[in-house]
């Protein structure tokens, strides 16, 4: 991590202490299915994210963003109550890949499928100290299996007063997608207009109906994932690219989406400082895990819903409140910990009792300390694209038991981050020492366990 000058440390807490009656401004930024290999700052020669690459340098960036899952309503929701998905039991994507787990050798925990109204959202904690408190895009937190209740979970019943496109579906599913029409909730569109344009005309009126009174704007996009819609202009830009040298990511529909993903994050940005709210305002950019393809992993194993790093790395960004530009962090940080990190900068109490499994960021982006080292944990009772898991990063190393037959994977992230040496029986020892760690933690959160399938019929691992 980045040394920085006593002095920078000294201006950053005065300007912090006089600061302190006047609460920031906090945007979000969350992009869906997102690894940092989709930006040019990180490797992508065929992307184009100058906003984006910008806004990264301009404050602190984590070389170790972990999502709480490696699929979507589970980080969302830990994000938004700083609790692992594990204890609220919210531990797949609503409403989950229910036909994968038919006749498989472990049966499915009855798990959550929305936020529970007994948890104090982020949105409700902000909110309660005079925030105007604004959603945009992707919400996927409501159970929409059960059509009675669904209202009962929108983002308006969970602190956000303000709620543009957000509804039960993790994915467009509007006749036009991610063109007109969209079918999304207080979003109106006209011909050939862009999902993620429209989302960003809204989220800057917000930013101009409340630039006199502190905001969070949430803006959840709902690219990048499938399907894969580029504008026509964009899509024609990168193909001609794409023809025209060699390169490894050549999905020009994808990559007209991350550019445009980009120009959203511009626009936004450039609304704060035509407004003068940029020296008053946090911003914090990353996604809910890893990218749908591996592609985009910048090299590391597998993709979203893997337990491995492919899977669960995202980028993690913070700038704004003086944070000094330029840092690169390597300590791991997770989706739960946003949540007391947003409390602590923006000066307010924080809330133990809620954001119960993360830590305030603030020591380490100003510098002035190092948070406690501890342990990361992931539990994924699931199957997807993989039998269920369960997961530990603790120091250098990561370990990952897979839930069927008991088996072990050990990787040592700081000399392998690729994790192709599995060390589980070169390092027996450390590998029981972290699975008897990752077996306290479940039994610390209450988490779900699966039992034996009475209808399974094959022994089959395969997917």
């Amino acid at each position: 991590m980045r040394i920085i000058p006593l002095f920078i440390i000294f201006f950053v807490q005065l300007a912090g202490t006089l600061g302190a009656t006047n609460k920031p401004n906090v945007v979000v930024f969350l992009v869906d299915d997102f690894s940092a290999g989709a930006l040019s700052a990180y490797g992508s020669d065929f992307h184009e994210t100058p906003n984006i690459d910008r806004l990264a340098a301009s404050g602190a960036s984590f070389t170790q963003g972990y999502a709480a899952c490696t699929v979507c309503s589970p980080s969302r929701a830990a994000i938004l109550t700083g609790k692992a998905p594990a204890r609220i039991h919210l531990t797949d994507w609503i409403v989950g890949h229910l036909s994968k787990a038919k006749g498989r050798k472990l049966r499915l925990p009855d798990w959550t499928k929305f936020v529970n109204h007994s948890e104090e959202t982020l949105a409700e904690a902000l909110k309660s100290e005079g925030y105007k408190t604004g959603f945009f895009g992707k919400w996927h937190l409501m159970p929409y299996t059960n059509p009675a209740i669904v209202h009962q979970h929108q983002p308006e019943a969970h602190g956000f007063d303000l709620n543009v496109g957000g509804r039960e579906w993790g994915q467009p599913k509007g006749e036009g997608k991610y063109f007109h029409p969209f079918d999304m909730p207080n979003l109106d569109s006209q011909p050939d207009d862009f999902l993620t344009d429209r989302l960003t005309d809204y989220a800057l009126g917000f930013i101009e109906e409340n630039k006199e009174d502190p905001f969070l704007l949430y803006f959840s996009y709902y690219t990048v994932h499938s399907p894969f819609m580029g504008k026509p202009d964009l899509v024609r830009k990168y193909r001609e690219k794409a023809a025209s040298g060699n390169y490894r990511q050549t999905d020009a529909d994808y990559a007209a989406m991350v550019e445009s993903l980009d120009n959203s994050v511009g626009r936004v940005i450039s609304k704060l400082d035509d407004e003068g709210l940029t020296d008053d305002t946090l911003i914090i950019f990353t996604g809910d895990n890893g990218s749908d393809k591996h592609d985009y992993t910048a090299g590391l194993r597998k993709c979203k819903a893997y337990a491995y790093e492919g899977g669960v790395r995202v980028p993690l960004f913070v700038s704004g409140l003086g944070i000094p530009a330029g840092q690169e962090i390597d300590t791991p940080a997770i989706g739960m910990d946003l949540y007391p990190t947003i409390l602590d900068l923006a000066g307010l109490p924080l809330k133990p009792n809620q954001h119960v499994d993360g830590v305030s960021l603030k020591p380490i982006l100003y510098g002035t300390s190092e948070i406690v080292d501890r342990a990361l944990y992931w539990h994924y009772p699931h199957y997807h694209r993989t039998p269920p898991y369960g997961a530990v990063v603790k120091d250098d190393y990561k370990l990952i038991e897979f839930f069927e037959d008991g088996s072990l994977e050990l990787y040592n992230l700081k000399k392998d981050p690729s994790e192709t040496t599995n060390l589980s029986t070169a390092q027996g020892d450390l590998a029981t020492e972290l699975l008897a760690d990752l077996r306290r933690w479940r039994m610390d959160v209450g988490a779900q366990m699966m039992v034996l399938n009475p209808e399974h019929a094959s022994p089959s691992l395969e997917e």
